[in-house]
């Protein structure tokens, strides 16, 4: 800012010079001042020129919309904790928390994307030591994390089964102002998470202490190394890396990992295949192992690594994301020998329920800045809040953030009482069908939402056949616990599409494989919808709901919540449209 004023300031004066006696330092300074506190309007000055031309720069300057604290702006967070976790700890905390995020925590942010990451291969005397160099912010945000337990709170348990939905919550306030420093973090909780469930002992006890510790100085991160240049999702088949067995029982892993996300991580969980004596391994999942490795020495040196180069990314450049070759990297085998794809789920879960909470929370910040600069934009002679047009936008962006926070509430609520043992076998079934349909159906959300956000400034997975029934049957006994009046059409309507998406799936049974492989996305979006519409109408009905609450469910269930079904009506998965579709992406141009 003092950059700014000084610029302007000489700007300023340089125009005044020819039109008015010199003026001093001070006296400039306090006219640019004046300009930019309380901007004039654009009328003739005292010598009948324009107001702006004196300035230089024009007298009007637009009023940038500000973040207020982000827990006290977003009345569904309360509701739902006043509905579920009714605790003046939690609220305190994540008030308290929301005034940190304001006033310190999203500048960090700022310099962290300004401030991306680099890589130094050597040392000024030629020697290797592939050191990636982050801002200072980052460290600052890895500190925060140990500090207000962005990961401890889960383990804790200090709420019970509720401690992972008030972890989610804080998660929440956090991701949009992190830096994308919840990414590391979601790996962080997904590896304390693997570990939890083998047992907390050598070699993994001193990590997990510190994976899930509030002391910055003991606090760990973790890596999650499985991507390989053959393939992402397609381990199994994609993973060339090998685990050559040592005599103390540990491993030497060589191989080369493509996309290692938040590589400045302590340590990793990652996939090889281990060699028999004659070096030979077994190919496909049930070759792979899961391994533990520390990433550096005692030393601070990274250990049986070569960081060929820092990804070039489109996005989310504040986070290192870099190319390594394993040249003998030591590690501890942690799962069974070939049982590393299994093991390594439950770190899959947990990263995908922070992906759908960072999803959500992107959601209501750009809606709370869109809401905030609504009332200071004018245009056609009205603050933008005052144009109907406007508002109905708004409003159906605040309905879908409303149906996604409850769904990813919902899973969280599931995992914490899967975790506290609480968890019925419906409620698990539950947990392991809307994870992936939440992470699928929040990642698009967002990026809709998000982007109608932006034009509001102007220019400026797999599902289980016991988990489908299970889903439905749940459903259904939020619609029966729903007896206000005044939400009969959206109970008739998520009503209507559950008895649709039945139906369905019973004619689909009768179908080759195929016909499922062509509806499987439109079938992961019309659960979510119905389960949203289901959840909203479940919140609405509850005694300390408000109006909005009700409205909210109303207007989700104004759109098509079961879309599988009326695509499948219209031939959407006909057997005859995959190779028409292929020869429409594929069309040659018919000139010679």
């Amino acid at each position: 800012m003092m950059a700014v004023n000084r610029q302007v300031t000489r700007h300023s004066y340089r125009v005044c010079t020819r039109l008015y006696p010199p003026l001093s330092c001070s006296s400039s300074v306090s006219m640019v001042q004046k300009v930019l506190v309380r901007p004039p309007q654009d009328v003739p000055g005292a010598e009948g020129q324009a107001e702006f031309f004196r300035a230089g720069i024009g007298g009007f300057f637009q009023e940038r919309p500000m973040l207020k604290n982000p827990f006290l702006e977003d009345a569904l967070l309360q509701g739902y904790l006043r509905r579920h976790l009714p605790s003046e700890a939690v609220y305190s905390d994540l008030r308290v928390f929301g005034e940190r995020l304001v006033r310190e925590v999203d500048g960090w942010g700022r310099e962290c994307e300004v401030t991306p990451p680099r890589l130094v291969t050597y040392d000024p005397w030629g020697c290797r030591v592939d050191r990636i160099v982050t801002s200072p912010a980052w460290q600052r945000m890895k500190d925060l994390s140990a500090q207000e337990g962005l990961v401890a709170i889960g383990y804790e348990r200090s709420y019970g089964e509720w401690s992972r939905v008030y972890q989610m919550c804080k998660l929440y306030l956090y991701s949009p102002s992190s830096g994308l420093y919840t990414c590391p973090l979601a790996m962080t909780d997904g590896a304390a998470k693997v570990i939890q469930s083998l047992g907390v002992s050598w070699p993994v006890a001193d990590a997990f202490s510190r994976l899930t510790s509030r002391d910055p100085e003991h606090f760990w991160t973790s890596g999650q190394w499985m991507t390989e240049r053959r393939g992402g999702s397609d381990v199994g088949n994609g993973t060339e890396t090998v685990a050559l067995p040592q005599s103390d029982g540990t491993y030497r892993l060589s191989g080369f990992k493509w996309f290692t996300s938040a590589t400045d991580a302590d340590m990793t969980l990652t996939l090889a295949r281990v060699t028999d004596v004659d070096g030979q391994t077994t190919s496909g999942s049930r070759g792979l192992s899961m391994f533990y490795a520390a990433v550096r020495d005692e030393q601070g040196m990274v250990q049986g690594i070569e960081v060929q180069r820092l990804k070039d990314k489109l996005g989310t450049r504040q986070m290192p994301t870099a190319e390594l070759l394993l040249d003998g990297l030591p590690a501890h085998r942690l799962s069974e020998e070939g049982r590393g794809v299994a093991c390594i789920a439950n770190m899959l879960t947990v990263t995908r329920i922070h992906n759908s909470v960072s999803a959500v929370a992107g959601m209501r910040r750009v809606l709370q800045l869109a809401r905030d600069y609504a009332t200071r934009r004018s245009t056609f002679g009205k603050l933008l809040r005052d144009h109907p047009l406007h508002m109905q936008t708004l409003a159906r962006m605040e309905v879908e953030t409303r149906g996604a926070f409850l769904l990813v509430m919902e899973v969280c609520r599931l995992i914490g009482r899967e975790e506290t043992g609480h968890a019925s076998q419906l409620e698990t079934h539950l947990l392991r069908l809307l994870t992936p349909v939440a992470k699928l159906y929040t990642g698009k959300q967002a990026v809709a939402v998000i982007s109608e956000g932006l034009e509001s400034f102007g220019g400026q997975g797999y599902i289980e056949d016991t988990g489908l029934p299970a889903m439905l049957r749940d459903a259904q006994s939020l619609l029966a616990a729903a007896s206000l009046p005044s939400l009969s059409v959206a109970v008739r309507a998520v009503d209507s599409a559950l008895s649709g998406l039945r139906e369905f799936l019973q004619a689909a049974a009768l179908t080759p494989p195929s016909f499922m492989e062509l509806a499987a996305r439109d079938l992961a979006y019309s659960l979510a919808r119905i389960y949203m519409g289901a959840l909203l109408i479940d919140h609405a009905s509850w005694e300390g709901a408000s109006n909005s609450d009700a409205y909210a469910a109303l207007r989700w269930c104004e759109q098509d919540l079961c879309p599988v079904v009326s695509k499948a009506a219209v031939g959407c998965y006909n057997m005859k449209t995959p190779p028409l579709d292929a020869a429409l992406v594929y069309e040659e141009s018919t000139r010679d």
